[in-house]
């Protein structure tokens, strides 16, 4: 079912209508086979760059679309209904972007970010190690200056796209400082000393790799440091405020494809003479669906509307992550038990839904650590 979506201007309704075309004829049709043979899906981000929705926050005069963060995000709704792994790499793409996008310098925007989001490119967020998720100020990844060049060492975890990206925004500590030792570091993919590890084998999001990135004397020009030595940790944050906004609305899109597979089931399974969608049980599940699937909506959009206005949104943002990500766990969950058996097996994609929601709730910040940041805002804010 084609979600009604509140637009600003008729720009963005003719991008709606351009982005369900793609989602309906490039993406949809390919998703469950991309993921059961665990396929990267390269030509379709290929196919979103030409259609020009890799750069769709970012201004025109860097290759951009120049649209509003609301718009971007119902965009990636769209993207992450027809193909979650797609949605999750479209978003993580613009989160990567974003440093460069703002905290670069104008020389650096000039030189770099036209090809970062043009549509040809894709990037890698290479924050996280094995022993520092969560907790950024143990990250031992190291960047020594070295004349006019950063010499990097180190291994990142968790990194979405791995061999694939074209380029990675590299957080690598420049002093022993714990939280102002970290700077942030555009990094082009090939350099001599950059390799992968093997592919995580995952309980969802098959589609997407993510793997180990290693640096072994990966020399970085001077020219490639994002903002000044020692903000890296301020940038990472920053960008993962946005980047949990992308989470949460290709979690609202997962559980969008959840709800209308359930719904459409229900409709057609014959029990006891009856379509199941006239048994009162399934109308209050399939109800309690759509109202957790349009209350997650509502906390991105709000959360986005802000940040368009250039108000504070970490507050939101979290809020927005944990109440998105939860609502597409229980809401994929319960359309497993709308379909019964049938939604146990691969013969329908709902078990699939279920699978990936799951790690909605763990990237970009566990729920827990949403918990943390918005409770402390709270109690600061008394």
């Amino acid at each position: 079912m084609a979600v009604d979506r509140l637009l600003p201007t008729d720009e963005s309704i003719d991008l709606l209508a351009l982005v369900r075309d793609l989602c309906e004829h490039e993406l949809a049709p390919h998703a469950a086979q991309a993921e059961e043979s665990e396929t990267f899906p390269r030509d379709a981000f290929r196919t979103l760059g030409k259609a020009g929705l890799l750069g769709l926050p970012y201004p025109e005069q860097y290759g951009g679309a120049d649209q509003p963060y609301e718009v971007y995000l119902q965009m990636l709704e769209e993207i992450a209904a027809a193909w979650m792994s797609v949605g999750v790499g479209v978003s993580v793409h613009t989160m990567t972007s974003y440093a460069l996008a703002a905290f670069g310098t104008e020389e650096q925007r000039e030189r770099l970010l036209p090809d970062m989001v043009g549509g040809e490119m894709l990037g890698a967020y290479a924050l996280s190690e094995p022993q520092a998720g969560s907790d950024i100020s143990s990250m031992t990844t190291r960047a020594v200056r070295s004349g006019d060049f950063y010499v990097l060492n180190g291994t990142k975890a968790w990194i979405s796209h791995g061999p694939h990206a074209d380029f990675f925004t590299t957080f690598a500590r420049t002093s022993d400082d714990p939280k102002h030792g970290i700077s942030a570091f555009h990094v082009p993919a090939g350099l001599d000393g950059l390799s992968f590890g093997a592919p995580e084998r995952k309980m969802g999001l098959t589609g997407s790799t993510t793997t180990l990135v290693n640096y072994d004397d990966v020399r970085i020009p001077i020219g490639n440091l994002i903002g000044a030595e020692g903000e890296g940790m301020r940038i990472a944050l920053s960008a993962l405020d946005s980047g949990r906004l992308g989470i949460a609305a290709c979690a609202v899109g997962l559980a969008q494809a959840a709800l209308d597979l359930a719904t459409a089931y229900a409709k057609e399974r014959q029990q006891f003479g009856q379509s199941i969608a006239d048994f009162q049980g399934i109308q209050f599940l399939l109800a309690d669906m759509a109202a957790a699937v349009e209350s997650g909506r509502a906390t991105y959009l709000h959360a986005a509307r802000r940040r368009d206005l250039g108000r504070t949104f970490v507050r939101e943002a979290a809020i927005a992550k944990l109440v998105c990500t939860d609502a597409a766990m229980k809401v994929t969950t319960d359309a497993v038990q709308v379909l019964g058996g049938y939604g146990y097996t691969r013969e329908f994609p709902a078990e699939r839904y279920m699978r990936e929601a799951k790690v909605t709730q763990i990237f970009e910040g566990t729920n827990q650590i949403q918990r943390l940041v918005i409770s402390r805002d709270v109690l600061r804010s008394i």
